[in-house]
This record gives structure tokens, C-alpha cells and sequence, in this order.
């Protein structure tokens, strides 16, 4: 109890929120670091204190926690459904893993797993011994096992990060990098470059740059509900355009200083070069309709920078 025991309960639930929020604060977060340290203060601040915000309302008006739900047995019902969107967050973040290291990452996430499994279930019995105040060996024991599980994933953590510095390019797992794809019903697909970009501009043929990356919730629904479905497939083969989509996901430097000089610190990005027009930015959040009306005639005269 104390003020440190409210400290670590804060830095508790924002470990325990961080899957389910990270996903949509990434270009929040990505502003948060590329930016100046005292707008990324700012930021972090603002995030905080949304945080913090139902406690403190009911810090302040004590008479709303008469009107919240009694304690009882559907607390602990509660909690272990909630915890099914967190294991869901898992297995994306897995596949994510996968997409940036291959089949090795499946070992190294699910034997991560198990060690801070064991780790946690022995230093959750130390705790029931020690509080029975019974056998204090195999309560340090156990203490020590866990901290040993810990150290072996912090270790496999360490290692990780080493190869994933020596290792190439991005792997080419989801059709977002390699060579172009041309679909029968879609438009060719290329991996991004600005020398391509001013290959394909300087012959006339209009672009559409997709800057993407796997972990980017907002990415990945935009390609499912906008781009990919038959309707724009259809209407960018029409036009002629070429898709140049910049995989981000382990951040590529050439696609960093694009975004920069356009003045984004993450993405989504998208872009439209219509044939011998201007440069048009198209909002983050797309639409079928967004994306048709863009490549529209009439919508080449509106937007049109």
C-alpha cells in the first residue's frame, strides 16, 4: 500500500494495455518519437492522463462509484473474457513476427511463452507458501526458478534483436515485397522506390503509392475495405495504374525519409500520381468510394495540388 504500490499498479495496467492500444496509437506514437522531445513529453502526457481520466473523475466525484456495478462473482468472469482479445492480440503479433522473421519466430514467441508461464506459476506459489510462512527454501527456490525463466527470455529477447539487425531485407511472406505481382483482375503491384516512382512519373503512367506496414491496424484495414475488392481492382487495371507499396513493418530507411519528406512519421501513407499530373495525399482512412472518385477524371481536377 502507498504511493509506490499506486506507481507500479499504474505501470501495471499500462503494460497490461499496451497490446490493445498500441495498434491504434501508432502514428501518435511514431509523431511521439520522431518529433521534438518536448512534443513527445506532450504526447505521452495526453496518453496518460486518458489513461488515468476514469480514475480520476472518480477521484473527484466520489458519488459516481455508488452508481458502478456491485463487486462480485462476475468480476472474475469478466476478467477471464477480457483476457481472450488480449490472446488475440497475440496471435497477431505472432504473425507479425512471422512476416518479419520467418518460422523462427514461432520457437522464440511460443518458447517465451511457456518460460514466463512457468516463471509466473513459480513465483505465484512462493507467494502462497510465503504468506503460509512455510518451507522458506523452496519459497527462495521457486523465487529464484522464475527469475531464471525471466533471465532466459530477456536473454532470447537480446539475441533476437541482434539477428534481426544482421539479418536483410524484410522476408518476402505476404506479396508486399519481392518482385511485382500482376493480378488478372488487378493492377500490377511493384515494391517501392523512389527511382521507380520517377521511372513510371517520367514515362506518364499514373502511380498509386501504398506506404504499409503488418502492424499497422489502420494498413490493414484500408487494403481490405478499399483497395482490395473488386471495384477498385477493376478501376485501377482501367486506368492503367501501378501500385508501388513501401512494406514499413521493419521500418526500411529509404521508406523513412520518404514519409519525412512528406512531412509523416508513419504510416499509412497514400498517394496518388495521376498521368502528367500533380502529387494528390489522400486522407488515412479510405473508402471504396474515397479511392474511385480520386482516380475519377472529376476527381483529378478537385484534388489537385
Amino acid at each position: 500500500h502507498g504511493p509506490a504500490s499506486d506507481l507500479l499498479a499504474g505501470l501495471l495496467a499500462v503494460i497490461v494495455a499496451t497490446p490493445c492500444t498500441a495498434p491504434f496509437m501508432g502514428v501518435a506514437i511514431a509523431v511521439a518519437l520522431g518529433g521534438p522531445i518536448w512534443s513527445g513529453l506532450l504526447i505521452f502526457l495526453s496518453m496518460g492522463l486518458g489513461l488515468a481520466a476514469p480514475y480520476g473523475v472518480l477521484a473527484l466525484v466520489p458519488g459516481l462509484a455508488q452508481r458502478l456495478p456491485r463487486p462480485g462473482g462476475w468480476m472474475e468472469r469478466l476478467k477471464q473474457l477480457l483476457a481472450f482479445p488480449l490472446l488475440a492480440s497475440c496471435v497477431w503479433l505472432l504473425w507479425v513476427a512471422v512476416l518479419q522473421r520467418g518460422g523462427d519466430a514461432v520457437l522464440l514467441m511460443a518458447g517465451g511463452a511457456v518460460l514466463l508461464g512457468l516463471g509466473s506459476w513459480l513465483y505465484g506459489l512462493a507467494q502462497q507458501r510465503a504468506m503460509l510462512g512455510q518451507a522458506p527454501r523452496f519459497v527462495l527456490g521457486c523465487r529464484l526458478l522464475a527469475l531464471l525463466c525471466l533471465l532466459v527470455c530477456l536473454a532470447g529477447l537480446g539475441r533476437s534483436v541482434v539477428m534481426d539487425d544482421e539479418s536483410g531485407s524484410p522476408v518476402a511472406a505476404t506479396g508486399k515485397t519481392g518482385a511485382a505481382i500482376q493480378g488478372q483482375d488487378g493492377p500490377t503491384i511493384e515494391p517501392f522506390s523512389a527511382e521507380r516512382l520517377a521511372a513510371l512519373r517520367a514515362a506518364g503512367q499514373p502511380v498509386f503509392v501504398d506506404m504499409t506496414a503488418s502492424w499497422c491496424v489502420t494498413c490493414m484495414v484500408n487494403e481490405h475495405v478499399a483497395l482490395d475488392v473488386p471495384s477498385v481492382r477493376q478501376a485501377f487495371r482501367q486506368h492503367g495504374v501501378t501500385i508501388l507499396r513501401g512494406d514499413w513493418t521493419r521500418r526500411d530507411e529509404r521508406i523513412t525519409a520518404f514519409l519525412r519528406a512528406h512531412d509523416r512519421d508513419g504510416v499509412p501513407l497514400y498517394l496518388y500520381y495521376p498521368s502528367g499530373g500533380a502529387e494528390q495525399v489522400l486522407p488515412q482512412i479510405l473508402t471504396p468510394g474515397l479511392v474511385l472518385d480520386v482516380l475519377s477524371p472529376a476527381g483529378k481536377r478537385g484534388k489537385e495540388e
